[in-house]
């Protein structure tokens, strides 16, 4: 079941901007309560009404979510059915799955238990006139908790590179793998739900191959259709043993080094695989 946190109705007058009437959105969430560190699907629910004014082109949607003055998540897209087939008195409904990183700090003295996010989300112009691309119709104040005591904790161990952010991209933010990066994990004695997002150079290495292992045991193994792939197992408690930890491998069959692929580069590093995050919960 899918949690109403809420219905916005929107009534905008010719005045203020004739291409927003008559839209109206329900957003809900999968899991509740929201925590970070927390991979969640968020299902739109769009209704236009009869006065609602057929758009122009097709419009992207723009979802923020901001803490403070961070925007620490955002998922841009564009809606499954284009904008610019939307009917007046017609409902579209589709869900996109994000992940929310960890962003509190429980050791904080000040830390009071919570933290709100501010969810923005509205509709992208960038021919628009006035400077103002993007015209926001939905805004909520949402509570997040820290994760439940039983979150196992993920060690990112060795063969890892640091963070690389670049929001024209794909991932948008990542770290690169050496030919084999491992993490740490608590073993939670349960079923659990292991999520990996990544990405490869197909325009350097056309047919890398990836392969996950728990404990030298492989998962799994596969040559990404696109640069970019996304990955969910249920795991078995019997498959994680009865060691407190297990480890997570994930492994390349070929890497590539910046510096003999691009002129000018003096990026001698030898690179695998890009993982934006893995989830294990």
């Amino acid at each position: 079941m899918f949690l109403v946190l809420a219905t916005i109705l929107l009534i905008f007058f010719c005045k203020e901007d004739p291409r927003l009437k008559g839209i109206e959105l329900e957003v809900s969430f999968s899991e509740t309560p929201l925590t970070d560190r927390l991979f969640t699907d968020v299902e739109y629910l769009w209704r236009t009404r009869k006065d609602f004014k057929r758009m122009d082109r097709d419009r992207a949607v723009f979802v923020h979510f901001w803490h403070g003055s961070n925007l620490i998540v955002y998922d841009n897209h564009r809606p499954e059915i284009p904008t610019s087939q939307w009917e007046p008195g017609k409902e579209y409904l589709y869900s996109r799955r994000i992940y929310i990183p960890q962003f509190m700090d429980e050791l904080d003295p000040e830390f009071k238990g919570t933290e709100s996010l501010r969810l923005s989300i509205g509709f992208s112009f960038p021919e628009d006139e006035t400077g103002h691309s993007l015209k926001k119709i939905y805004e909520r104040r949402l509570k997040v908790f820290p994760p439940p005591p039983d979150t196992p904790e993920i060690v990112y161990d060795n063969g890892w590179y640091g963070f690389e952010i670049d929001a024209d991209t794909h991932l948008k933010r990542w770290r690169w793998t050496a030919q084999e990066a491992s993490c740490i994990i608590d073993n939670p004695r349960r079923d659990a739900l292991l999520v990996i997002r990544g990405g490869v150079r197909k325009d350097i290495l056309d047919r890398q191959k990836v392969i996950f292992r728990i404990d030298g045991m492989t998962l799994d193994e596969f040559i990404p259709e696109k640069s970019h792939f996304e990955k969910s197992y249920r795991i078995e408690k019997e498959k994680l043993g009865e060691k407190d930890k297990f480890l997570l491998t994930i492994t390349t069959d070929q890497t590539h080094i910046p510096a003999r692929v691009f002129a000018g580069s003096g990026d001698n590093r030898e690179l695998g695989v890009q993982i934006a995050f893995i989830y294990f919960r």
